[in-house]
């Protein structure tokens, strides 16, 4: 018997990721702050629900996608919340990028009240969740991640079950280390080829093959040369994970001192009102420093 489905929040990621539950024929209940993005999501086959609290109640697995700490907590602890309505027995899917001590707190929560919870932060952009193929880092008990695999896969093709509670978002954090400072990287090398007076795109596709080639450079690469800051991840949600890796790297006394100049760099763009910018258009506050922007050289 298929189980049913919730999922709570239906911003960029969370469109694409309900979406797939549906297509993969999973009975779904929605809900979102802003009620009109569930209206595509009817359109197609899902029920909407008035707070997070009948998304739960109506659901066997609810997924949750939302910003940041606070909105999680929002969502599981509120009024009309999912530990309101939640079936014993049910399970939540934590699919947002928080803190991994939150997590833990939120595990304990529910468990006594007999609801498991997955952290099960995700990775690939709203390209990854469009197509289904994100990559999922997941904490929790192996039996209910074993439960839950039909919909993580709905989700994504890469699902590893990386330890227990909060053990998922600290490798989504190692994650966004990895993918902050990638796109510093990708910035600098693009401003020097421009420097340099090459053809951008005859360098990026010298260099993607190689030693030098990543997911950051092929997939945001092109965009940087476009100029097309259409976000797949905006630079205020980036910031946010930033802001919990300087957290928990204090926390836990380990260096992190190119996320912390990346840290730097996008608060300078969040100054200027560009927050709601793809995050590589970091690249950006290289091009202040610089006095020139990435560009075609003319005539190419």
């Amino acid at each position: 018997m298929t189980e049913k489905a919730g999922f709570v929040g239906l911003g960029i990621m969370g469109q694409g990721m309900s979406r797939n539950l549906l297509k993969a024929g999973f009975p779904l209940t929605v809900w979102n702050r802003t009620a009109s993005k569930m209206d595509a999501l009817v359109e197609a086959g899902a029920k909407a629900a008035a707070s997070p609290g009948e998304v739960a109640a109506n659901s066997d697995i609810t997924v949750i996608c939302v910003s940041d700490t606070p909105d999680v907590e929002a969502v599981i602890l509120g009024p009309d919340g999912i530990l309101s309505s939640a079936k014993p027995g049910s399970v939540v899917i934590d699919c947002s990028t928080i803190s991994p001590i939150v997590t833990r707190q939120l595990h304990q929560k529910l468990a006594e009240k007999g609801v498991a919870l997955l952290d099960a932060p995700v990775s690939g952009g709203s390209e990854g969740a469009a197509k289904g193929t994100l990559s999922i880092m997941v904490g929790g008990a192996a039996e209910t991640f074993q439960r839950a695999l039909p919909v993580l896969q709905a989700m994504g093709s890469k699902i590893t079950l990386v330890g227990e509670s909060g053990a998922g978002q600290t490798v989504k954090l190692v994650n966004q280390i990895l993918v902050a400072n990638s796109m510093l990287a990708v910035g600098e090398a693009l401003l020097f080829a421009q420097a340099g007076g090459v053809d951008l795109e005859k360098a990026l596709e010298a260099v993607s093959a190689g030693a030098a080639g990543s997911w950051t450079l092929s997939n945001r690469g092109p965009q940087v040369i476009r100029r097309d800051w259409r976000p797949g991840f905006m630079i205020d949600l980036q910031q946010k994970d930033v802001r919990l890796i300087l957290d928990a790297a204090a926390k836990l006394g380990a260096p992190v001192p190119g996320t912390a100049l990346v840290h730097q760099l996008y608060n300078t763009l969040q100054k200027q009102g560009l927050g709601s910018e793809g995050n590589h258009a970091l690249v950006k506050a290289l091009e202040n420093l610089a006095g020139f922007k990435i560009e075609p050289v003319s005539g190419q």
